[in-house]
């Protein structure tokens, strides 16, 4: 497949005799947690949870009071984002066992039927929305755009068509703590779209790095990222531009105290460092897998921060 496919002319390569295998196999629930990327999906979470928190604090009626409320929307954004990842197994099954990382996926190994997997997918993001319409309407509505942005545009169109995937899939990325905040407040305080700007300038780095740890990977599938199209030089020089842009937009958050700010400071300008320390090394994939470690670091520090922060003790 050339890398001008689209998952639509894609899915014409997949046909049914196997789901006939796949039904006879025996299903795991661990097999569920693979398919909704349970890992993608703990850790945002994370920055759900840091957007409810400080949407209580910043209207002044305390989490204490919201307690429905953020089970309501944690469960809901789970089961959103779940729902995704697994319609991203069902749409890129032709593709996935050439890549490594993806070929033990329950829609590769065939324990599961394409058809299953679809049902599941859609099923896990409609109840989705359901418990995110039990706390405003605005969750719901950010939440089901997160999903159309990240099934349809990503993992659909772009994807597969342009190098632009992963500016078009950090829109879906970043939705996670606008959705936690607007389960409180549907009136997105500034902070909220902050945190929005965070999560969506801090994916192109980690996910490029990933791509040029995962080159000849993508290569093979004819997937169109950065590093495959225009090389290390030009992904590099693109990732660093990102890490630069994080910074001053993390530092917009300084009225949460001296802490943070030092904090954040510190984790910016060390990740800016690192990133111009790759114009010089030797070995780009190395550089490669510290900037993608960095990465998850600096996102579970910073969010996990902003928390503590707004604690108060007495």
């Amino acid at each position: 497949m050339n890398k001008t496919n689209t998952a639509f002319e894609a899915a014409e390569v997949i046909t049914s005799p196997d789901s006939s295998v796949a039904a006879s196999q025996q299903k795991s629930w661990k097999d569920y947690l693979v398919l909704a990327k349970q890992g993608i999906v703990t850790s945002n979470l994370i920055t759900t949870f840091a957007g409810i928190y400080l949407a209580a604090v910043y209207t002044s009626t305390g989490i204490g009071s919201h307690l429905w409320t953020m089970m309501f929307a944690l469960i809901g954004a789970a089961l959103v984002m779940a729902g995704g990842c697994t319609l991203n197994n069902y749409i890129d099954r032709d593709i996935d066992h050439i890549m490594e990382r993806t070929k033990d996926r329950p829609t590769v190994t065939g324990r599961f039927s394409a058809n299953h997997v679809l049902l599941v997918g859609l099923l896990q993001a409609a109840v989705g929305i359901g418990f995110l319409a039990l706390t405003t309407a605005t969750a719901a509505v950010i939440g089901l755009v997160g999903l159309f942005i990240y099934v349809v545009l990503y993992t659909m169109w772009t994807k597969r068509t342009t190098t632009l995937n992963t500016i078009v899939g950090s829109f879906s990325g970043a939705v996670p703590p606008l959705i936690g905040w607007a389960a409180i407040d549907g009136g997105l305080h500034t902070y909220a779209w902050v945190l929005f700007f965070i999560m969506f300038f801090w994916q192109p780095p980690h996910f490029l790095a990933l791509a040029m740890k995962r080159v000849e990977e993508y290569r093979a599938a004819g997937i169109p990222m950065l590093p495959v199209v225009a090389g290390f030089e030009m992904t590099k020089r693109q990732m660093v531009v990102y890490v630069i842009a994080l910074l001053p937009v993390s530092l917009m958050l300084y009225p949460f105290g001296l802490v943070y700010t030092i904090v954040a400071a510190i984790l910016g300008l060390g990740w800016v460092v690192l990133g111009f320390a790759g114009f010089k090394m030797k070995d780009d994939i190395k550089w490669a897998r510290l900037m993608f470690v960095y990465s998850l670091n600096y996102l579970t520090i910073l969010f996990v921060l902003m928390v503590i922060v707004h604690i108060k003790l007495f």
